[in-house]
């Protein structure tokens, strides 16, 4: 039956191992083990990797791919970024570039277990597996382990837990591609525990709801709640790593839901969003630019009412003068510009912005 869905679902760039699919891990769920055989996996494998993988064999210590990139070549998308997880220490992995003449760059990761090397014009980054030992909201103390379920136990959702090792298999403690095939987005074990270790994980869900799930309004209630419990968290964190996170959410999918849904929940005052937005207009921008690809802030500023509004979000989140610009120059012009299509000028406010934005 798992081969035929298997088959039917992905195609035939993955494979049951037999003799795996129903091993136990040592603690916790069961886990399923696949293999990965993508012309995009495939691809990975350039002269440095090859290299890096040869060096790490040859001294014993195991090396895969960790997180996003997992989930993105199950889904048969091209990963934007690959980083490895291995059972070396960090002074193992320096003792192992250095022999072999090998350049490290970018030593400020070295505390958190991330070693970056340079090999065949090409950077590696790669961590030691971790616990967190403790943990703030906002950054953690970390001890290393040789453990890989319990370096999966600490990332913040299913599918981006799962491994793959270099020869395509794949391993997955938390269920992460079951939830990849059934289109859903689960922290792993508890969301309180997972939020609290970093509260940026409740835009990181809203992110990936938006990437993942076909159909808007399916959550766990479990999950709403310790959204709600911990959206005052967000204001311990960065408005640059929050922006980062709302201008991703805001190039996906089912945008509008997902906003009404910050509202509800408590998580819009906390993260630059007005008071009082307009989410009714929100949701007619939303719908009139399906498929349109526009710049976040030219979505995000339907929610604003009065220029104030794009300069109290310029205070919390930092955002570009080229953003900020934009913010002002809609909500500004909003209504204005409908007017303006039959005077002599309709373009003079857009090329009154683009001075404005030099």
């Amino acid at each position: 039956m798992w081969s035929r869905l298997l088959s039917r679902h992905w195609g035939p760039a993955l494979r049951l191992l037999p003799a795996a699919g129903s091993r136990v891990a040592p603690r916790g769920p069961r886990f399923l083990t696949m293999k990965c055989e993508s012309p995009d996996f495939q691809a990975l494998f350039t002269p440095g990797l090859r290299s890096v993988a040869e060096l790490f064999e040859k001294e014993k210590y195991e090396l895969r791919i960790a997180g996003g990139a997992v989930r993105d070549l199950l889904s048969g998308e091209k990963p934007q970024d690959v980083d490895f997880a291995t059972t070396a220490t960090p002074a193992e992995m320096k003792e192992i570039f250095q022999s072999a003449g090998v350049r490290m760059i970018n030593n400020k990761g070295e505390k958190h277990g991330t070693i970056t090397a340079r090999v065949h014009e090409q950077n590696f980054e790669i961590t030691t597996l971790r616990i967190d030992v403790v943990t703030d909201g906002r950054h953690a103390e970390v001890e290393f382990t040789t453990d890989w379920e319990k370096d999966a136990e600490r990332r913040d959702l299913t599918i981006n837990s799962m491994f793959l090792g270099l020869d395509g298999t794949l391993y997955d403690y938390f269920s992460g591609y079951k939830d990849l095939k059934n289109k859903k987005v689960r922290f792993v074990g508890n969301p309180n525990q997972r939020i609290q270790e970093d509260y940026l994980r409740i835009l990181r869900y809203f992110r990936f709801y938006g990437k993942i799930v076909e159909k808007p309004g399916e959550h766990e209630t479990n999950t709403l709640e310790a959204i709600k419990t911990n959206a005052k968290g967000l204001a311990r964190i960065s408005g640059e790593r929050i922006w980062v996170e709302l201008k991703k959410l805001l190039a996906g999918k089912h945008v509008n839901h997902l906003v009404r849904l910050m509202y509800k929940l408590d998580v819009a005052p906390y993260i630059g969003f007005p008071v009082n937005g307009s989410l009714e207009e929100f949701d007619t921008v939303c719908k009139n630019v399906q498929n349109l690809f526009p710049k976040p802030m030219t979505i995000l500023s339907s929610l604003f009412k009065v220029q104030d509004d794009v300069t109290k979000l310029d205070l919390r989140l930092k955002i570009s003068k080229e953003e900020k610009n934009l913010g002002l120059f809609i909500v500004k012009y909003r209504k204005d510009l409908i007017k303006e299509v039959d005077s002599l000028e309709p373009l003079k406010p857009y090329q009154n912005f683009i001075i404005d934005a030099i």
